[in-house]
């Protein structure tokens, strides 16, 4: 059966590749065509998972009426059960079958975007979705958006692998994945889109917008075929009674910027206690998250599952103020023990969810002291869903667009922004790192910092640096100091004893003030007296993120090198000059290595990559003169001045690639061959024998 399947398989890419082929397809619609199905998939995944959820929810707490309203009617002995056997069943699936199905799921998206270049396990759709629906059906304190985007996401990620895209390709894929969850989820195509290049690809470059766009519409146009236009929000009218009402909504900011910061901090803190201090098997912790549920559920059933009924009675207005703000310190801490326990799901709506009870009982309060220029809880409540949202994502602009596809009400816009902004401002000084970039920041992945972060951590010393070093004798007197700092080519001379150890460090800045007196001292100091002891230095198996941050703390240029067990013996420099340099041939590096690697594997190679100046590589149809000969007798690197760096045998069984191919090797009709050398010579090469 598996054989049928690869065989189906290989031959389903060999019929895509033919066509790609004859079609002479650009890059620019193969990326709307595959946005176009990945957005179909996001949107059917979205409507399935939803179903699923609904389903296992009815199947824990049956009944007729909402979600809500059937926990509330549950027995006592219910509440504390069904949650804790739905996190005896999600442990072992998620530590077996995926763990990176574990949590909110957006952090894991963003790692292998940043690290992995999107490519995410086929799979994993499928286990996220099943552990995710068991832990929102069974009472789990999650929202459905976190795991809808990782299955989007992972949609997206294997349609890029099924058509063997280049990772700058796979990235934009997974962003279109993320973009339809969001879009379907939440019947908000802008919303989705901006979700995605702000906080999946963190990147608005037009080449990466457009296919997102079209995916997120066409996410939400299909999740409208199949279960209508239908809103996930009882929205009310907004009106601005006052322009002093923004002083209100600027105060509210503040307000979401603190529970958004007190969110973050208690999620955190939370996983640290079930990672660090329970020492119980990893798939029994969310069991022992779901009994602690349950037994918070008996006095507060509205934490459990998404909590949409609860938004929608706060929107309205009609959730007591006190209550309200009790179910924010509740809601954080029940949410904060199912994702630290090992639970699926995601904080996406949990946020809105604060954002609504803080937003209703502000409201409540300040409609009491200003009933004239104020508007009602309900619609304090509804800004400060976004408040919320933009203070723990550090993302406002989605936040803003999320709320303003809700209503579809200009008349949001201006208290919506000066709350999200707010609470993004104050909400980034309280905590550098968002709720997802957290995450990935204790893996240690700097994604505030950018790409560049990275790629300095993947750049080793012992990889850069300069062996050898101009130095100098600590017994060396003034003079010949002098004349060496001065006709040396260095900044810093690091100093040796006579064992040649490292003992200190000379520079121009500590030569300068002795100068004037230069044939006073030049038989009296010698190098060991002007030089610095206190030598800061580094090992070969450091990287070089490391050597900058040393280098801009201390204001310097170089750094010695030593040895990594003894400290005092020189290897050598490291100049801030040679990481800028190593580190702008690994950013060339990345981009020809993934450009070209996409070119071989979508068949063919349509335009010449050049890899360095004057140089190219391209790919051309086997001329009929090599045909039936072999390397060695054709002899072409000394007849024509170019390399055969690999060959493509096509056949009616697909194309194998030769890497580093035979001399030996006879040419058919069918092959192809992948050159490299100087442009004209290539040029030279393929005008020749096309005639």
């Amino acid at each position: 059966m598996i054989e049928l399947l690869q065989r189906m398989y290989a031959s389903l890419t060999r019929t895509y590749l033919s066509l790609i082929k004859r079609a002479k397809m650009t890059e620019h619609i193969f990326m709307i065509i595959a946005a176009m199905i990945i957005g179909v998939l996001g949107g059917l995944g979205a409507i399935a998972f939803r179903e699923m959820i609904d389903f296992i929810s009815l199947l824990s707490f049956p009944g007729k009426e909402d979600m809500l309203s059937n926990i509330t009617a549950a027995s006592w002995l219910r509440k504390i059960t069904i949650p804790t056997i739905g996190g005896l069943i999600v442990g072992p699936i998620v530590y077996f079958l995926a763990k990176e199905a574990k949590g909110h799921g957006v952090p894991e998206v963003m790692e292998s975007v940043i690290l992995k270049g999107g490519l995410l396990r086929p799979r994993l759709a499928f286990i996220k979705a099943i552990a995710s629906a068991l832990s929102i059906g069974t009472g789990g304190s999650v929202g459905r958006e976190g795991p809808i985007v990782g299955i989007g996401s992972s949609f997206g990620s294997t349609v890029g692998q099924f058509f063997r895209v280049s990772p700058r390709q796979m990235k934009t894929l997974v962003g279109c994945g993320a973009a339809a969850g969001i879009a379907a989820t939440f019947n908000a195509p802008i919303a989705g889109a901006l979700f995605a290049v702000e906080i999946i690809l963190g990147d608005f470059a037009i080449s990466q917008f457009s296919p997102i766009v079209i995916s997120s519409v066409i996410a939400t146009v299909t999740s409208h075929l199949f279960v209508g236009n239908v809103v996930s929000f009882k929205v009310p009218k907004y009106q601005l009674n006052s322009p002093y009402e923004l002083i209100f909504y600027f105060i509210l900011g503040l307000l979401c910027a603190a529970i958004a910061f007190l969110f973050i901090k208690m999620l955190y803190l939370s996983e640290d206690l079930f990672d660090n201090r329970l020492k119980t098997p990893d798939f029994i912790k969310p069991a022992i998250g779901g009994l602690l549920i349950g037994i918070i559920a008996l006095q507060f059933p509205q934490i459990m599952g998404v909590g949409y009924e609860s938004i929608d009675i706060a929107l309205q207005g009609n959730k007591l103020w006190y209550i309200a703000l009790i179910l924010i310190f509740i809601k954080i801490i029940a949410t904060s023990l199912t994702i630290g326990s090992g639970g699926s799901g995601g904080i996406f709506a949990p946020s809105l969810f604060l954002g609504a009870m803080a937003g209703c009982s502000f409201g409540y309060c300040i409609h009491s002291f200003f009933p004239e220029i104020s508007a009602s809880p309900g619609a304090y409540a509804l800004v400060a869903m976004g408040g919320v949202v933009a203070g723990t994502t550090h993302a406002p602009i989605t936040a803003i667009i999320i709320v303003f596809e809700l209503t579809n009400d200009y008349n949001i816009i201006l208290p919506l922004m000066i709350t999200c902004i707010i609470s993004t401002i104050l909400a980034t000084k309280l905590s550098r790192e968002s709720i997802y970039t957290l995450k990935l920041l204790r893996r240690n992945i700097h994604i505030k910092d950018g790409a560049e972060l990275n790629i300095m951590k993947s750049i080793f010393v012992k990889d850069v640096f300069t062996p050898h070093a101009e130095t100098i004798s600590e017994k060396s007197n003034f003079n010949e100091v002098v004349n060496r700092v001065i006709s040396g080519k260095d900044l810093y001379f690091p100093v040796l004893n006579n064992k040649g150890l490292l003992t200190g460090i000379i520079s121009i800045h500590d030569v300068k003030d002795y100068l004037f007196e230069r044939e006073t001292l030049q038989n009296v100091l010698i190098a060991r007296d002007i030089a610095v002891p206190d030598v800061f230095t580094v090992t070969p198996e450091d990287n070089c993120q490391t050597v900058l941050e040393k280098l801009s703390d201390n204001d310097l240029d170089g750094i010695p090198v030593v040895n990594t067990r003894n400290k005092n013996k020189l290897l050598g420099m490291i100049w801030r000059k040679d990481i800028l340099d190593a580190y702008h041939k690994e950013i060339e590096r990345r981009d020809i290595t993934s450009t070209f690697a996409s070119r071989i594997t979508r068949r063919n190679i349509d335009q010449d990559v050049h890899f360095m100046e004057g140089y190219a590589i391209t790919e051309i149809a086997a001329p009929k003169v090599f045909v039936g000969k072999t390397i060695r007798e054709l002899n072409i690197r000394a007849q024509y001045g170019v390399d055969v760096i690999l060959i493509r045998c096509n056949t009616k069984q697909g194309s194998k690639i030769k890497a580093i191919p035979n001399p030996d090797y006879i040419f058919s009709f069918n092959d192809s061959l992948v050159i490299a050398g100087e442009i004209g010579k290539l040029n030279l090469f393929k005008n020749t024998l096309s005639t």
